[in-house]
C-alpha cells in the first residue's frame, strides 16, 4: 500500500471531508503538518498537496479522517525526504524552533545541521520550489538575541537563493478568528522568477467576539471546574498578583477575544469561559469536589478548533487530551489562507 493512502481493510471507507481540487492551479508539500491547518487552508486556494510529514501518531490520525492521507513520518529520515516528488510550487512548513550553534563558523547553511530547520533548507536545496511559507512562534524574532532568525534569513537568502522580504509577525484575531495569537510568517521566492516586492496580507477589519465561536447547546459537565480545581486557581493567581505577576487563570467574556491556545501550562486556565446553561452537575469524571455553581467552564475542542478557523465539518477523531494538543499546536487558518493567497498572486498562480 503507498505509504500516504488511508487503509480501509480494517474498518468500513469513511467519506473524507476535505478532497484534493480535481483540477488543481498549484501543487505544494506540508512539512511538520500537524493536523493541516496549512493544507485546508491551500486546498481552499485551488491547490493539491502532494506530500505530507507529520510523525505525532494521534496528529497523523485527524490528519486521514480528514483528508484521506496519513502523513510520511519523521521528516529527518532520508528515506521519507526520497519520497518527496519533483515540481510543486509552495513548500509550507510550521517548524519548531531550535538554536543554532554558531561560534566560530559563518552562520550559515552547516551552521543549522542538527535541527529540524535543517531538514527544511535541505529539501529546499533539492526541490527548489518556486515559493516557501514558513510560520513560527513569534518567540523566534528573539530567540538566541535574534541569532536564530538571523541564520534562517542568511541561509534562505544566501545560501538557498531566494528573495525572501522582512518576516512578518500576523496575529490571527485580525483575520477574522477571536483569538489573540501572534506568529512569524517568513516567505521566499526563487531568484530565477525576477520577484523583488512581496506585501503581506492586511486585516480583514473583521470583529469578533468569542460568541461567534461559542457552543451553541448545554456543553457536558466534564468541561466545568470542579470547586476545589476553582478555588486552587483563585489561590494561585492572588499568590502570583501579590508578588507583583500576572501569572494565572483567565475568563473571557463572550464579547471578548481569547488569549492564545496552546498546549501545557495555563493554556486551557488562560481560556475559561462563563456559561450558565447547565443543568446536570453530576460529574461525569472523578474530581475532587463538586462541579461549580457559577458556570464557569473550559472551552471545549471544538471551540478551540473554531478558534483557529477550522469548519465544523473538520473531524476531531481523538479524545479531548490530543484534541488540545492538537489545536493548540496548529496554525489559524485563515492567517494562513491569507498571506497564501498573496503569495500565489505574487507568482500568478490565481
Amino acid at each position: 500500500m503507498h505509504p500516504n493512502k488511508v487503509s480501509t481493510t480494517d474498518s468500513p471507507p469513511l467519506s473524507i471531508p476535505f478532497l484534493a481540487p480535481s483540477a488543481p492551479t498549484f501543487t505544494f508539500i506540508d512539512l511538520f503538518a500537524g493536523i493541516g491547518g496549512f493544507r485546508l487552508a491551500l486546498q481552499n486556494l485551488g491547490g493539491k498537496c502532494v506530500f505530507t510529514s507529520e510523525w505525532d501518531a494521534s496528529a497523523q490520525k485527524t490528519y486521514a479522517a480528514n483528508f484521506g492521507d496519513v502523513p510520511t513520518g519523521d521528516i529527518t529520515q532520508a528515506a521519507n525526504k526520497a519520497l518527496i516528488p519533483d515540481g510543486f510550487e509552495v513548500l509550507c512548513a510550521g517548524f519548531p524552533c531550535q538554536a543554532f550553534s554558531i561560534a566560530g563558523r559563518r552562520s550559515g547553511f552547516e551552521d543549522t545541521r542538527g535541527t529540524l530547520f535543517f531538514d527544511v533548507a535541505e529539501i529546499i536545496k533539492n526541490k527548489k520550489p518556486k515559493a516557501i511559507f514558513l510560520e513560527n512562534v513569534k518567540g523566534l524574532v528573539s530567540h538566541d538575541k535574534g541569532k536564530t532568525l538571523a541564520t534562517i534569513l542568511s541561509v534562505l537568502r544566501n545560501d538557498l537563493g531566494y528573495y525572501v522580504p522582512p518576516p512578518r509577525v500576523l496575529n490571527a484575531k485580525d483575520f477574522g478568528v477571536p483569538q489573540n495569537r501572534e506568529r512569524i510568517f517568513i516567505v521566499g521566492f526563487r531568484n530565477d522568477l525576477g520577484i523583488d516586492n512581496f506585501q503581506y496580507p492586511e486585516p480583514t477589519n473583521q470583529t469578533t467576539a468569542f460568541e461567534d465561536v461559542k457552543e451553541s447547546g448545554t456543553v457536558s459537565a466534564k468541561y466545568y471546574l470542579s470547586t476545589q480545581y476553582l478555588t486552587t486557581l483563585i489561590n494561585h493567581k492572588k499568590r502570583h498578583e501579590g508578588k507583583g505577576n500576572g501569572f494565572g487563570y483567565a475568563i473571557i467574556p463572550d464579547d471578548g477575544v481569547a488569549n492564545a491556545i496552546v498546549v501545557g501550562g495555563m493554556g486551557r486556565e488562560r481560556n475559561l469561559v462563563y456559561d450558565h446553561r447547565i443543568t446536570d452537575y453530576t460529574p461525569v469524571t472523578k474530581i475532587k469536589g463538586e462541579v461549580n455553581r457559577q458556570g464557569i467552564r473550559k472551552m471545549t475542542p471544538r471551540e478551540w478548533a473554531r478558534l483557529q478557523g477550522y469548519p465544523d465539518d473538520f473531524r476531531i477523531v481523538v479524545a479531548d487530551a490530543p484534541a488540545y494538543k492538537q489545536f493548540g499546536n496548529s496554525v489559524a487558518v485563515p492567517a494562513i489562507q491569507a498571506t497564501a493567497q498573496q503569495i500565489l498572486a505574487t507568482l500568478k498562480l490565481t
